[in-house]
């Protein structure tokens, strides 16, 4: 972790909690984080619960994000959600690209990046997901892979833009898997992923760029993922759905 970025620990709570559970969940969670002033909190819960969430963390020190969002600003487009809906229930970030959209929906670099920059357009900060299957690993594709998507996740976006995005690095094999890359599998995915940043704009963007680790993360592992240079946070799943364990994560050491 850089001193001079600013860790930021957001929560996926993918496809779980009711409205209700959802209120209580995020009540317990307040007290246990309610001091933290040296890293940024975020929660994801589901569409239906946004609301709920964004009543309850008013006026705390943590932030909403959206699990998703279309690049049109409203149509015939059944199922779907815009920024301005995001933005009105009082969404600060929205979670782009995440494997499981890739894997599942069918979303590409392409319509990545138009989610990417609608988001940006609207006053949202993207939290851009990359990260590679386990064959592509073993095959070798590492490199080519994230290479691919930042490229394609950035492609049209000054460089001014690029300090309201934060990059999500999760190995497809470590998400849910209870399988987690090593702190230093992970950092060196992190320092390949600022490289190319670096290249597409310049040395001094990379650097101010925050890169969360994300992959079965758990209050065991957090410590010394953290303790990695380029590792600036973390994008948890399964350890974000209890307040102890999430606020554990939060308050690493």
């Amino acid at each position: 972790m850089n001193q001079r970025r600013i860790p930021i620990i957001a929560g996926n709570w993918k496809m779980n909690k009711t409205s209700r559970e959802a209120r209580e969940l995020a009540a317990s969670l307040i007290p246990l984080v309610s001091v933290v002033k040296d890293r940024e909190i975020v929660l994801g819960p589901p569409f239906t619960s946004l609301q709920a969430v964004s009543e309850i963390i008013k006026g705390t020190n943590i932030a909403l994000s959206a699990q998703n969002m279309h690049w049109e600003d409203k149509g015939a487009l059944t199922g779907e959600i815009s920024a301005e809906m995001l933005l009105d229930l009082g969404c600060q970030y929205v979670i782009i690209g995440h494997s499981e959209r890739r894997q599942y929906f069918g979303e590409t670099d392409e319509t990545v990046n138009k989610k990417v920059k609608q988001a940006l357009r609207k006053g949202l900060r993207p939290i851009l997901c990359v990260g590679e299957t386990l064959a592509e690993r073993e095959g070798g594709k590492l490199q080519e892979i994230i290479n691919r998507q930042i490229t394609g996740g950035l492609n049209d976006i000054g460089a001014g833009d690029m300090k309201k995005i934060v990059i999500a690095y999760e190995p497809v094999w470590a998400i849910g898997t209870g399988k987690t890359a090593t702190p230093e599998q992970a950092n060196e995915v992190h320092a390949l992923i600022r490289q190319r940043v670096k290249a597409l704009y310049r040395e001094e963007i990379a650097d101010g760029l925050r890169i969360q680790y994300g992959g079965s993360v758990t209050p065991e592992n957090v410590s010394s993922l953290m303790a990695m240079p380029d590792i600036d946070g973390a994008l948890v799943g399964g350890a974000s759905l209890k307040p102890e364990s999430f606020a554990a994560l939060v308050n690493f050491r």
